[in-house]
């Protein structure tokens, strides 16, 4: 018998989050899992679905006066008969109603644990979360820390002509939404001290506007690329001479593992997920949070030391090929879903996922290591 796997996400359009449910979503497919997608109405996330062979349902997922989603969620899972639901923010997992299969809420930030007490299982991307979990009173044995994955596609470099920046300049680049929470105002800050660097932001948020005026201000506008969001930012890390992130908040960073799998050198703040992720100096650089001045100098010595870029860019994809591969961390989902699902039925159903054997999670972490307790590794 193959296990059927309900992914149920509730999300943004655009987010950590939501980007690594389509990864994953994709990478299980890939894998051979039969999975049920039901998401929120979203063009794009439902276009990468579909062209990837999947056929997702959507459905509202509104407020409390939402009262077709709950009966159509209901009537999915009568169909679809999943052995294991996995459920992607709060309001997925409220929207989701326990039943004979194993439901697992996934987390990839510090929320309330109210919204996962009828939960089997959470998986949280990184320890940190799994630990404020145990803390707030989840069983211990029933907090699971999986990590993210980036995949590691690979772009020709965009042409720089195509974002009018000239061909011998030093370049920086940066995404993710355009919230207070991810610090581009101080990276900004930070850009206007090197007057050699041109800076290309992708992304979309509420601070656009705000970071436009503030580049306005600085005086630096001219070599700041604002570019939207984008679907070829593998071309553009193959073009970035350097990778900034300078979040205020950050309980993992998908982008930083991105940054990794590309082969690049990368600049963060000591935010909680990053300061878990790179040792500085080896795989990467950490700097104060909200500290322009730090973040200037650390810019300013990677890109006049080659050796320090080499460095730390080597570092990083050595620290990505041993932890955070996609079939890496897909083998470990894979072999947590069984591990579940066989506890939900009194350890009477092991079911034949795709074909190869897998190992509990409890006995080993999704890079191949000894692991002392429930599931490790690491990742939003």
């Amino acid at each position: 018998m193959s296990m059927r796997v309900l992914q149920v996400m509730a999300g943004a359009e655009h987010g950590g989050a939501e980007l690594f449910f389509e990864r994953l979503c994709i990478a299980l497919h890939r894998a051979g899992l039969q999975q049920h997608i039901v998401t929120r109405p979203a063009p794009e996330r439902i276009r990468r679905l579909v062209d990837a062979g999947l056929a997702p349902v959507t459905l509202p997922f509104g407020g409390r006066l939402d009262f077709q989603t709950p009966i159509r969620l209901r009537k999915e899972i009568a169909r679809f008969k999943p052995h294991l639901a996995l459920t992607w923010m709060n309001r997925a997992t409220r929207f989701t109603p326990p039943g004979s299969y194993a439901l697992c809420g996934r987390l990839g930030g510090f929320y309330d644990p109210r919204y996962y007490q009828n939960c089997d299982y959470v998986i949280c991307n990184t320890d940190a979360i799994r630990t404020h979990m145990i803390n707030s009173g989840f069983p211990a044995d029933r907090a699971v820390h999986l990590p993210n994955f980036a995949p590691q596609t690979r772009m020709p470099p965009v042409a720089r002509k195509s974002l009018y920046t000239p061909e011998h300049v030093p370049v920086i680049f940066s995404l993710g939404r355009l919230h207070e929470n991810k610090g581009f105002d101080v990276l900004l800050k930070a850009i206007a001290r090197v007057p050699e660097v041109y800076l290309w932001l992708a992304g979309e948020g509420p601070e656009r506007q705000a970071l436009e005026q503030l580049a306005f201000e600085l005086g630096i506008k001219p070599r700041i690329r604002f570019l939207g969001w984008r679907d070829d930012t593998a071309a553009l890390y193959a073009a970035a001479n350097l990778v900034v992130f300078p979040s205020r908040h950050e309980p993992l960073g998908n982008v930083m593992l991105e940054a990794w799998s590309h082969g690049q050198a990368l600049i963060s703040t000591r935010a909680q997920g990053p300061s878990a992720l790179i040792t500085h100096g080896e795989n990467g650089l950490l700097v104060p949070v909200d500290d322009a001045p730090a973040l200037t100098a650390e810019i300013r010595r990677v890109l006049a030391d080659p050796a320090l870029l080499e460095k730390i860019a080597t570092g990083g994809w050595n620290t990505f090929q041993a932890s955070y591969t996609e079939e890496k961390i897909v083998q470990a989902y894979l072999s947590f879903f069984e591990r579940a699902v066989s506890e939900k039925n009194g350890g009477t159903f092991v079911p034949a996922t795709v074909g190869r054997p897998h190992t509990r999670p409890a006995d080993i972490d999704p890079a191949g290591a000894a692991a002392s307790h429930t599931p490790d590794g690491s990742g939003s």
